[in-house]
């Protein structure tokens, strides 16, 4: 690649206004549910988890280290994540053969998709998922454009790493290798430097195998439970199609799909029309399977790169498109941020259709009203039963909450038997009264012998989040000892 036909400066601006833009609006709201359940993850670092490998926990062990609980500080590697998504694009499209317009406006698009801003604000194993894919299509883009073979090695330590993030980069390497066999350079495959490279990307990911492997493969049933839809940010598998709509931006629709068929058509492109492969293998893969569509994201920065030298060519011919495409850029900015970012007074949420498309807003409010309404309730036990009372949760999230608003409202830790937390044990045989958030008086009445209501749980603010309305029980008298109930509290989704 021609460095000096590369705009680092105008992508390394963008890329820095991006990461400044999404860091701005992160102190607003709340943590979300699963940047509580990381954090408390990374404090019991391992080589996986029941539903994650360990790289975000680490990050999340890191951050709160350094920094404690501000959230700013939580959320700075994702906007510096999202940063470097958008460079990256730029570069992805100079390897496309697009020209500084072309890899500015290939940035642009990126940094105002709807999908970036929302995993940019927010720590999540999709930020760096993201992050990783892009990173990797750009180094394989390279390698199949004639770059020393010797590179395939790189490709390889940062898959390895990647892995250690989220399995799912390995659908990406299987797809790629698909569309190799379908359409070429088959020659590739014949690389000596390719497979030593799969060779290191198996020996970094290893460790997290390993503890798969000793563990029962739950991430395999994990997976079975999304694909039935126990996640939150789970989606109808007809939605699947059209919300990669919408994942970028509906207006840029005409950038990415455009790339599409460059990708697969224009003989420029013909040493990386495997990615078009990949992008169609991967849809009727997730879509079949049940996975999330968001799944699909990490090539959109391949897509919007192959299509942006179509749409600067456009450009050029016509005089009067100039404002279509800033107008559609800014439309996109401005839709996108409202929709995906904390950007309106959390008073006004409810009376917005923002949580109804953005389930993840929603999460991210009413945190410290939940744990206040927990320790009211543990307020409410006599002194003399409070040293032994423990909270059990029915899901991270709460789980998170407590553990990280608990202790200074005078609440011990939490349990749960939701995902990883099952696995940091149950609460100690000596436990007196049990303050429970969530689950059905039935199954609670199958486990302790006298159960009664204490509270339900409200944010103060009428949003409809997952934990609005949930009950809050005081439980007392186990069925039998704790390891023996325990189990039927375990839940994976």
């Amino acid at each position: 690649m021609d460095l000096s036909r590369v705009a680092w400066w105008p992508l390394a601006l963008l890329s820095s206004s991006l990461a400044a833009f999404v860091l701005i609006f992160s102190g607003r709201y709340g943590p979300h549910r699963d940047e509580l359940y990381f954090v408390t993850a990374g404090q019991h670092l391992a080589w996986g988890y029941v539903d994650q490998p360990a790289f975000t926990p680490l990050v999340a062990r890191l951050v709160s280290t350094l920094f404690g609980d501000a959230l700013v500080a939580w959320r700075l590697p994702s906007a510096l994540a999202a940063g470097a998504v958008v460079l990256l694009t730029g570069l992805i499209a100079r390897r496309l053969g697009g020209d500084r317009s072309a890899q500015l406006l290939a940035g642009s698009a990126m940094a105002v998709s709807a999908f970036l801003l929302i995993v940019g604000h927010m720590l999540s194993t999709a930020t760096f998922d993201l992050l990783f894919w892009t990173l990797i299509s750009f180094l394989v883009v390279r390698q199949l454009q004639g770059a020393d073979p010797r590179g395939w090695l790189l490709v390889g330590l940062v898959t390895g790493i990647a892995l250690h993030n989220k399995s799912l980069i390995a659908a990406l390497i299987a797809a790629l290798l698909l569309g190799l066999l379908a359409v070429g350079p088959r020659s590739v495959l014949r690389s000596g430097w390719l497979w030593a490279g799969a060779g290191i990307a198996a020996l970094v990911w290893l460790p997290n195998l390993a503890w798969q492997a000793s563990n029962g493969w739950p991430q395999l049933s994990l997976a079975r439970a999304i694909a039935d839809g126990s996640s939150g940010s789970s989606q109808p598998w007809w939605l699947f199609l059209p919300m990669q709509l919408v994942l970028i931006s509906p207006v840029l629709v005409a950038m990415w799909v455009p790339g599409l068929v460059r990708m697969w058509r224009a003989v420029e492109l013909r040493p990386v029309r495997c990615f078009a492969v990949a992008y169609v293998v991967l849809a009727v893969v997730f879509l079949v399977t049940g996975g999330k569509p968001y799944y699909l994201a990490g090539l959109f920065p391949v897509l919007l790169a192959a299509g942006a030298p179509l749409v600067v060519d456009w450009l050029r011919r016509r005089s009067d498109a100039r404002a279509w495409v800033s107008g559609g850029l800014g439309l996109s900015l401005l839709f996108n941020a409202v929709l995906m970012l904390p950007v309106l007074p959390v008073r006004v949420l409810a009376d917005t259709p923002v949580v109804d498309i953005n389930y993840d807003a929603g999460e991210t409010v009413g945190w410290p009203a939940f744990a206040d309404t927990v320790a009211g309730v543990f307020a409410g036990v006599s002194r003399a039963e409070q040293i032994r009372t423990v909270v059990v949760t029915e899901n991270y999230g709460q789980a998170g909450a407590i553990d990280r608003y608990g202790p200074e409202r005078g609440l011990s830790k939490a349990y749960s038997g939701h995902n990883a937390y099952f696995d940091w044990g149950p609460p100690p045989d000596t436990a007196g009264p049990v303050v429970v958030i969530g689950f059905d008086e039935d199954f609670l009445r199958t486990v302790f012998a006298d159960v009664s209501p204490a509270a339900t749980i409200d944010n103060g603010v009428g949003v409809n989040n997952d934990e609005q309305g949930t009950p809050v029980w005081i439980a007392r008298d186990p069925r039998g000892p704790w390891a023996a109930i325990w189990p039927s509290f375990r839940r994976l989704g």
